[in-house]
């Protein structure tokens, strides 16, 4: 039997959620504020939280701040009369599983709290790691909390201290580089070079040298001996992106450094020895190359002793949110501007968005918008992606105006319409979830809905 713990300095409200809860099988307890809800939360455990945002004393994100120390596996939900889309960013920022407004439907909460206890058990390892590395340098360059980049940080953190050879998987732009700094952060190896390499980037005839080195006089320009990638990275980590793209050629000298530890320069005779640790990179399917034989079976199995998958961004949607900020604050930093805030429209047209760049094509539309945006808010024009997915209906700088010009009302109504049709679509013609998806308050939506340019569809 869950526990569940419900707080709410309205007395209505807590015997409202008790006994809804307890009729679903939960063993619920009630608390008047935060400080009792935390006194309680210090004597047992309890699976989840239900707060209200705005208390006397103690607010709802003050809760979650200080239950995060007591008990960081309890997962939490926000009950608010105030909702926005600031709210419930901060709100997931603290960590709560989620929020509801309050004129919500009990399915919502039952199906809310239903979703959290299932999350909650298969998380706990998870939340503590989370908790471990919260400081850590390495793991604060990645931004993400769904449960495909758990899984990615748990396997970091086993493997990063071993001497495996490392191959990481995963579209372009989705922070390979980023993950195969974190092995090297959090490895013995951290003292040590950290040397990266686009294998894909450089022509075959000066990658070898590149890796190896060369020796004075082997070819033109070689005027001096010079050491290679491999030598520089000695006692550290390489880390061989699109490793994909290797030639034939140099699949073999890169099997015997795997292989022996020892390699010779461009036009040397002598065998160098060096202690390495290999992290190659692709987003490529190595196991296709190897039936085609594009890629060397021996080599591909040598560098594939532990695979990393990194899920696309498309994947993760409950990370955008999270990122969207991380990239909002960086590059208000950058571009020494006030730091802005996204609208809810904005935000959730990016969560819905396909993203085929993953994380680098939404870090590139945010610099881009804080770049060149006037106001402290950004808008879903300013946005320069895709609305329908047609690349020719972009909201953005690229969007021409003809001739005989446009009516701004109307084209704003559009998209308002299309994007509200879509949320209700999405939310099976359930209001209350559409405007959970738009980051707005049911009260606003019914307005937009019912106001005559706007005719609710399918």
């Amino acid at each position: 039997m869950a526990r569940i713990l419900i707080v709410d300095d309205d007395q209505g409200m807590r015997d409202y959620l008790e006994i809804m809860l307890s009729r679903e099988g939960y063993d619920v307890n009630t608390a008047p504020g935060g400080k009792d809800a935390l006194t309680l939360c210090r004597k047992r455990k309890f699976d989840l939280v239900i707060t209200d945002l705005k208390m006397s004393g103690m607010d709802g994100i003050d809760l979650l701040k200080s239950l995060k120390d007591i008990s960081p596996e309890t997962m939490t939900i926000l009950i608010t009369g105030y909702a926005s889309g600031e709210t419930a960013l901060a709100a997931m920022k603290e960590g709560a599983y989620d929020y509801l407004e309050k004129n919500f439907e009990p399915d919502d909460l039952k199906n809310l709290v239903k979703d959290a206890l299932r999350k909650r058990g298969i998380s706990e390892e998870d939340a503590q790691f989370i908790k471990d590395v919260e400081d850590s340098v390495s793991f604060g360059k990645m931004t993400g909390k769904s449960r495909g980049m758990l899984k990615v940080y748990s396997l970091v953190k086993k493997m990063a201290d071993t001497i495996a050879n490392v191959l990481i998987l995963g579209e372009s732009g989705t922070g390979k580089e980023l993950i195969a700094m974190a092995i090297h952060e959090n490895s013995s190896r951290n003292d040590g070079p950290f040397v990266v390499i686009n294998c894909g980037g450089i022509p075959e005839n000066l990658l070898e040298s590149e890796l190896f080195g060369y020796m004075k006089g082997s070819f033109t320009g070689a005027y001096a001996d010079k050491p290679g990638l491999f030598e520089m990275a000695h006692k550290g980590t390489i880390f061989l992106d699109e490793i994909g793209e290797l030639s034939p050629f140099l699949q073999v000298k890169l099997l015997r450094v795997v292989q022996e530890k020892t390699f010779r320069r461009v036009g040397g005779s002598r065998d160098i020895s060096v202690d390495v640790r290999i992290i190659s990179a692709t987003n490529q399917n190595l196991e296709v190359l190897v039936k085609t034989g594009d890629f060397r079976e021996d080599l591909f199995y040598r560098l594939n002793v532990i695979p990393v998958r990194i899920p696309p961004l498309r994947e993760r949607k409950e990370d955008i949110p999270l990122l969207v900020n991380h990239f909002i604050e960086k590059y208000s930093r950058e571009y020494n501007k006030e730091t802005k805030k996204m609208s809810p429209y904005a935000m959730a047209l990016l969560v819905e968005y396909p993203f085929t760049g993953n994380v680098r094509e939404l870090e590139n539309i945010i610099e881009r918008s804080i770049a060149l945006e006037t106001t402290n808010i950004i808008l879903p024009e300013n946005l320069e992606i895709s609305v329908t997915g047609d690349p020719a209906l972009s909201y953005g700088g690229d969007l021409e105006i003809p001739e005989e010009g446009v009516d701004l009302n109307e084209e704003v109504a559009k998209f308002e319409r299309n994007l509200m049709n879509k949320a209700l679509r999405k939310a099976g013609g359930s209001k209350t979830k559409a405007a959970k998806l738009l980051n707005v308050s049911l009260d606003s939506l019914r307005y937009r809905l019912d106001k005559p340019e706007i005719t609710q569809k399918g």
